[in-house]
């Protein structure tokens, strides 16, 4: 027993001298609860919202406001055409809209029947079919209530008399397989190219030919874009047999231009390889390497982009963190062009993110390169 507390006296005193570690064993674990504690969310909340409202009269007024106060609806606009409804579900500004017939108010005043539309953005399906269920559980209520202030007959209870008429666009058969599979090519694509471009300047410290590299007539950047191009090849290629197989096995369609999804899966990868250069210089070992890529690629992609917890009900703050996640923009193009089949007008922000974040990597990973030959 004494050899046993001689032992554990020295390693606590290495861990207490190793700042570093210490603080990774004591920061991760809270970092890990506050992110998944606010991230994993499956409520759907905040969901984008625009009205079509023919009658615009005041009860037509009250059944917005219901869905609004609601908590899970905010009313982005209201439309008066079906082009602008197109380009508002295109562009992801908008995940359901709410079409109310004329003759709204003159025919519950009546009792009459009266058919609400509510249009859902398909390419979640598990967002969709809940926001469906809200449409259907608010209209229901609100029928309800208006029945309740109107004569009834005497013993019997009051007939809703609001159906609603869900739309489901790009999925109708609400297939998950159609929400799961973009986001697990932005997954594998991530992780692969990440971890690949993470061991490849580290391999050269480790084998000692590092500096035989600096004595060579090369700079920084052109090094680094020669380390990056044999792998983005790879990259770019693996991430084309894994759509093709997603089309063949899984019946994921192509509705968009091939040339788009060609140039939004090679501006990922080029922010992704640059990132993972980025590690290779700054880690010693390819051990290092391999566990921080895992850390910054998986964890962000599974949670921060998207793919399964909608980034509208988290918190304002992780909302933030999301924005420097290159796998939200990614899936955002990518359903875009796959799903929707919409043109680049849709998406050119995510595109124009992606590029930006490609560039910022690729400039951060040459001046830390830079720094350690100087």
């Amino acid at each position: 027993m004494r050899q046993v507390i001689a032992v554990a006296s020295k390693e606590l005193r290495q861990i207490l001298r190793d700042q570093r570690s210490l603080m990774i064993l004591l920061f991760v674990p809270a970092f890990f609860l506050l992110l998944f504690g606010y991230a994993l969310n499956f409520d759907i909340r905040n969901v984008t919202l625009v009205v079509q409202d023919q009658d615009r009269s005041t009860k037509s007024r009250e059944l917005v406001s219901s869905f609004v106060n609601s908590g899970y609806f905010t009313l982005v606009g209201y439309v008066d055409s079906p082009a602008e409804i197109d380009r508002l579900v295109n562009q992801n500004r908008a995940r359901a809209v709410l079409a109310i017939p004329s003759g709204f108010e003159r025919d519950l005043s009546l009792r009459r029947p009266v058919i609400v539309q509510v249009i859902v953005d398909g390419d979640n399906a598990n967002t969709a079919s809940t926001v469906v269920g809200y449409a259907q559980r608010l209209t229901g209520e609100y029928s309800s209530a208006q029945m309740q202030g109107l004569m009834a007959v005497p013993g019997r209870p009051p007939v809703p008399v609001i159906g609603i008429e869900p739309r489901i666009w790009y999925n109708p058969q609400l297939r998950s397989t159609l929400f799961l599979v973009p986001g697990l090519i932005a997954y594998i694509s991530m992780i692969t190219a990440v971890v690949s471009t993470a061991l490849s300047v580290v391999r050269e410290k480790e084998r000692g030919t590092m500096e035989q590299v600096r004595m060579a007539p090369i700079s920084p950047l052109p090094y680094i874009l020669g380390k990056t191009l044999p792998y983005l090849v790879i990259s770019f290629i693996s991430a084309m047999v894994v759509i093709v197989a997603a089309m063949a096995l899984f019946d994921l369609p192509m509705r968009g231009s091939w040339l788009l999804l060609c140039a939004a899966i090679a501006l990922f990868l080029v922010g992704a390889q640059a990132q993972g250069l980025l590690i290779s210089t700054i880690a010693e070992s390819q051990q290092v390497a391999f566990q921080v890529a895992l850390l910054s690629s998986l964890l962000p992609t599974m949670i921060l982009s998207g793919f399964i917890f909608p980034i509208s009900s988290m918190p304002a703050v992780v909302q933030a963190i999301t924005h420097i996640v290159p796998a939200r923009y990614f899936l955002v193009a990518l359903r875009a062009i796959v799903l929707k089949g919409t043109g680049i007008m849709a998406f050119w922000q995510d595109m124009v993110a992606l590029a930006i974040f490609a560039t910022v990597a690729t400039a951060l990973a040459s001046l830390r390169l830079r720094r350690e030959w100087s």
